[in-house]
């Protein structure tokens, strides 16, 4: 993987630039070792390869197994690391893998909403990504995709030129719940995490859908 990044990164970030103008905001924030759960909202199916651009390391990501039949698209999925997760009921073949992978010490990208937006905001965050981040006692890294929705909205078959940003906020630091949490407690502190997270993610992005902000998240304004 790392050498097929090595290869289509650049060609990547060139387009990208190109046709979207896109930049990234303290992707440092990223860790360049350890596990960590990245946690973006999603609007489009480049979402993962648009956020892996600056990491560089290999990401790990949930991607919805109906991408993968997607001529062109799922391979490139494949090549930068994306694993399918059925959206119907639970999949615990894709939980499994997910925890491996973090137990590697590997970064994983998992998008908290299930899917992607259909109106441009930041839906509600599932528990998954919070409870699997409290079981392996791993960091959150939130991530704001600036823009997509103007680019590539969930209606349109083609995306179009536009301004894309992505932002990469500090890590949420989390400590593994001990062993005699009860599972409703460890819903209760999930819940909990997932809304921080989400209060992060949605700032910016409402801000940008042209949507109001009741409390704006600090960020940094260093380019990368």
């Amino acid at each position: 993987m790392k050498v097929v990044l090595a290869i289509l990164r650049p060609f990547i970030f060139l387009t990208s630039r190109l046709l979207f103008r896109i930049r990234f905001i303290d992707a440092e924030n990223v860790p360049a070792a350890g596990a960590c759960i990245i946690t973006p909202n999603h609007i489009t199916y480049a979402d993962p390869i648009w956020v892996t651009i600056p990491i560089h390391r290999p990401v790990h990501y949930m991607t919805w197994d109906k991408v993968f039949e997607i001529p062109g698209l799922g391979f490139i999925a494949r090549l930068f690391g994306a694993f399918p997760v059925k959206l119907e009921g639970t999949d615990t073949a894709a939980q499994r893998e997910a925890v491996e992978l973090l137990r590697q010490g590997k970064p994983l990208m998992i998008f908290p909403e299930g899917g992607r937006t259909r109106t441009g905001r930041v839906m509600p965050f599932k528990m998954g990504a919070f409870r699997l981040a409290l079981t392996q006692g791993v960091s959150i890294i939130p991530v704001t995709i600036e823009g997509a929705w103007q680019i590539w909205p969930a209606h349109k078959l083609l995306p179009r030129p536009g301004r894309l940003t992505i932002r990469y906020f500090p890590a949420i630091q989390v400590e593994a719940v001990p062993d005699e949490v009860g599972n409703a407690e460890l819903k209760l502190r999930a819940r909990e995490l997932a809304k921080k997270t989400h209060d992060i993610v949605a700032g910016p992005a409402l801000a940008a859908a042209g949507g109001e902000v009741t409390e704006q998240p600090v960020t940094l304004e260093r380019s990368v």
